[in-house]
């Protein structure tokens, strides 16, 4: 990986953590912990998670198939998620999985969930989500890393024109092959690595640490996170 200097470095210090960073948070910083959640985990008990130590959640609000198709459509448990997740007392993010082609693409999954979302505040950022499919052909597979850098600014300046923080999701392979990260400069990134220390040389505020979890109140696997503040 080619770093950039340009970009704000990740000055996280892991050093005391001997691999193991779930102890304590980076050396002069606080964490609280997350998970993140769509239809496919089901019916949640929130209040459970947050009595086993969880302070958040980010929902997915809506998602386009991967087929060439590309058909938007709402998370069936949204509406749900979001209520109870804040009576709860959770911290409260969203999502869309995206498989935009184009900006006009990236602006509509922005917009079906700024509809959804237009009477609720958030406390987290609202989620810009473009992932590969790994094993199976998808719509976005000729998609270049600066189609892909547009979706996301066209997606977050829509988010942010309607009031809310956009952030994306990242990993090491995004940040080094797709994202111009320079372009990208004034959004918050949610980082997905599995690895014990994350990899990556650039600052990022929530990171996806894992994603076979277990957590009172989920039924099976599900996704952790850290926020880093």
């Amino acid at each position: 990986m080619k770093i950039n200097n340009n970009i704000k470095r990740n000055i996280y210090n892991w050093k005391d953590e001997e691999g193991v960073f779930s102890k304590k948070p980076p050396l002069g910083y606080n964490m609280s912990y997350g998970i993140d959640i769509s239809k496919h985990n089901g019916k949640i008990d929130f209040k459970k998670v947050n009595e086993a130590g969880f302070e958040f959640v980010f929902i997915r609000i809506a998602y386009r198939g991967y087929g060439q198709k590309g058909i938007l459509k709402v998370d069936e448990m949204q509406e749900v998620n979001l209520k109870e997740a804040k009576d709860a007392g959770l911290k409260v993010g969203v999502y869309v999985f995206s498989q935009a082609i184009n900006e006009d693409e990236a602006r509509e999954e922005a917009n079906i969930a700024i509809d959804i979302l237009k009477n609720y505040k958030l406390d987290l950022p609202f989620v810009f989500d473009p992932e590969t499919i790994k094993g199976d052909i998808a719509r976005t597979d000729e998609v270049t890393g600066e189609q892909f850098t547009k979706n996301a600014i066209a997606f977050c300046e829509e988010v942010k024109k309607a009031g809310f923080i956009p952030a994306i999701y990242s990993n090491i392979v995004w940040e080094d092959y797709y994202y111009d990260l320079e372009k990208l400069k004034d959004y918050e990134i949610w980082y997905a690595d599995y690895n014990k220390i994350p990899q990556t040389p650039y600052n990022f505020k929530y990171w996806q640490f894992s994603e076979t979890g277990i957590v009172d109140g989920v039924s099976g696997e599900v996704d952790l996170n850290v926020m880093i503040y």
